[in-house]
């Protein structure tokens, strides 16, 4: 997967806003004012971190070269991902929503009411 493609899927999913807070290299995605993906634009290989439930990280870096405990994230809740590595684009766009429905489940049941993103 491209970053391109990374980043429009990302912004595929409901009320999902993307922004620099850090510097101009670091793309964050949030929902809701809370992070659920960030892609550095000038890593080669493009590697993006994902939140993920604590036990699925640990099964997922045992299984997939291409995931790492997150870089400069807690290594309990964040993966990075090398996207342009062996994972197919279906996989990719699973952890991606795995990341996004962490966060939103996160949110207070009566704001994610308000804000449309109770299911």
């Amino acid at each position: 997967m491209n970053i391109e493609t990374f980043r429009n899927y990302c912004l595929s999913k409901k009320l999902v806003t993307e922004n620099f807070p850090f510097d101009e290299v670091t793309l964050v995605f949030k929902v809701s004012e809370k992070m659920f993906a960030l892609a550095g634009l000038e890593s080669k290989p493009t590697t993006v971190n994902l939140k993920c439930d604590p036990t699925r990280a640990i099964e997922l870096r045992e299984m997939h070269p291409e995931i790492n405990p997150g870089y400069h994230m807690s290594k309990i809740h964040w993966n990075t991902v090398n996207i342009e590595g062996n994972l197919s684009n279906e996989f990719i766009q699973t952890l991606i929503d795995d990341s996004y429905n962490l966060v939103v489940a996160g949110i207070s049941k009566k704001k994610r009411q308000a804000l449309g993103l109770d299911r």
